[in-house]
């Protein structure tokens, strides 16, 4: 059966999505993209730069509180000047523009893949890829690529009524011509405070899904610290491109109580609930159906 859904994307379509996957792998870019949830939008300044020992990709967030991330191989780290900190963390999860996973056959057992409009966006000559989920367990995606390049250009995240949860878009964007010092940090940060949220793989004994989502595969467990310091858990769970964080924790030395339930922002939703003494908190880019679904299946059973 799985075979058979591979079989009955076009390989054509198949071939923009590893066009895609290869140009956010290997461009050196520049530019400037708008990123939108709702009413709210954020404008961001992104320059990524690589070469045979990887890649760098420095993010200016040019809206609201100042802040800048320059991400080297896993590691994240976001200057913040106003408080005169650095927050050090793990990536877990791609940002846009590299959306797309390792596994892109396997995106046909839940996604219908098809060819869409032509469009012009930033100065580039564009194609959609659009992503249509088989079951109501995930969001939608078109995907707007550079005809030459197969740079994402356009990333639109759509519900099941097929109305804009968010989108990335670039605004303006320049393919090739940066150098390694266009991606190093402005900051002197020598005095700054460091958070670093330590997080490392780590193995979580006794703890899983009683069921599993359609599609979604465990991809990384870590051990990290939360802002306030307090050690977490952490799996991240994926269908290839949507991504969902299982954090748990303690409820022991706790101050405050546990607000459980749906919160959301935009695309990504949170469900929290108590398991066996610890609090249980779901984050996810997906419906709040499957965000929920995997909360409720969080289990302990003693190894």
């Amino acid at each position: 059966l799985v075979s058979g859904a591979v079989q009955a994307q076009a390989p054509e379509t198949l071939g923009w999505l590893r066009k895609i996957h290869d140009a956010t792998q290997k461009l050196s870019y520049s530019g400037t993209f708008v990123y939108q949830n709702g009413s709210r939008s954020e404008t961001s300044r992104i320059t990524r730069y690589v070469d045979a020992r990887g890649d760098i990709e420095k993010l200016e967030v040019m809206d609201g509180v100042p802040r800048e991330i320059v991400r080297e191989k896993d590691t994240v780290r976001c200057y913040l000047p106003g408080a005169r900190l650095v927050k050090v963390d793990r990536r877990t999860e791609r940002g846009f523009p590299a959306l797309l996973p390792e596994r892109i056959s396997a995106l046909a057992r839940n996604y219908d893949i098809t060819l869409g409009e032509s469009r012009r966006i930033a100065g580039y000559d564009c194609r959609a890829v659009l992503l249509t989920p088989k079951d109501n367990l995930r969001y939608g995606y078109r995907l707007y690529a550079d005809k030459a390049s197969g740079m994402l250009l356009r990333a639109v995240t759509v519900d099941a009524n097929g109305e804009q949860v968010e989108q990335f878009m670039f605004t303006q964007l320049a393919i090739g011509g940066v150098t390694r010092d266009m991606v190093r940090t402005r900051h002197a940060s020598r005095n700054w405070r460091v958070e670093d949220a330590e997080a490392a793989p780590g193995r979580l004994p006794g703890w899983g899904l009683s069921s599993e989502l359609p599609g979604f595969h465990k991809v990384v467990e870590l051990k990290r610290r939360l802002s306030d310091s307090r050690p977490a858990s952490q799996v991240v769970y994926s269908d290839g491109l949507a991504a969902v964080s299982v954090f748990i924790e303690s409820l022991e030395g706790r101050p405050e109580p546990v607000r459980t339930g749906l919160a959301s922002m935009g695309a990504i939703h949170i469900y929290t609930r108590e398991v066996a003494n610890h609090v249980v908190t779901v984050v996810g880019e997906a419906p709040a159906a499957s965000v929920q679904r995997i909360a409720n299946a969080v289990e302990y059973r003693k190894p």
